[in-house]
């Protein structure tokens, strides 16, 4: 009776970290090369540095933090990444969680978005999901993406609305403030809350997202 063969073994997930912060890329790359399954292929402290890293080592995955310090971002390193040809997966780990940055970065071509608490065991489920172009979410982010998505509406106050719709006649922050008897510090306040609920980080993106949403009345 012939014996089967076994399959062969399933080659590791080739992987790139990118992190501004020397201790916080040590921690990981020691957690990193405790997993049998994953194999470290560089490492970079800044974004440009992470894309002539890639290049060279066509890793499978990136692990990206947003915020690098000086030069470009998380973000832009994302965006240029998955234009390269073979272009790796980018999984984002990070600190930030708001609506802005979960949106832009997945826009960027993200396939998965984590936040630094996550368990090392989320984090290697994170990194196979991801070298397979699967979505990985840390639960948090979900729920803030979902809740988004099902009623955009309703996650603007009263207030914002007025602010929003001055913002849609083209008034700057201090003609927004004399209107609604209001600081323009305040003005601030709201603007920042409000890119913050739509993902978006300009005057325009806000407009733009509120009409497409029709949250201008």
């Amino acid at each position: 009776m012939t014996a089967t063969p076994e399959p062969a073994p399933k080659a590791p997930v080739r992987i790139l970290v990118c992190d501004d912060h020397a201790v916080v890329r040590a921690g990981l790359l020691a957690l990193l090369h405790s997993a049998p399954d994953i194999e470290v292929v560089g490492e970079a402290g800044s974004g440009e540095e992470a894309l002539a890293l890639a290049r060279r080592t066509t890793p499978d995955v990136v692990l990206m933090d947003l915020q690098l310090g000086e030069g470009m971002d998380g973000v832009e390193a994302t965006r240029r990444l998955r234009a390269l040809t073979p272009a790796p997966h980018v999984l984002v780990l990070t600190t930030y969680d708001t609506d802005a940055d979960v949106t832009r970065a997945i826009e960027a071509g993200a396939t998965g978005y984590l936040l630094k608490a996550e368990r090392a065991e989320d984090l290697f489920t994170a990194i196979h999901a991801s070298a397979q172009g699967r979505p990985a979410l840390s639960p948090p982010v979900a729920d803030r993406v979902m809740s988004r998505l099902r009623n955009p509406r309703l996650a603007l106050t009263p207030r914002e609305r007025d602010i929003l719709a001055h913002l849609a006649q083209g008034l700057p922050n201090h003609a927004i403030a004399r209107a609604l008897y209001i600081s323009e510090a305040t003005v601030k306040t709201h603007l920042r809350r409000i890119y913050d609920k739509l993902g978006v980080d300009t005057r325009a993106g806000a407009v733009a997202v509120a009409k497409e949403q029709r949250l201008l009345s």
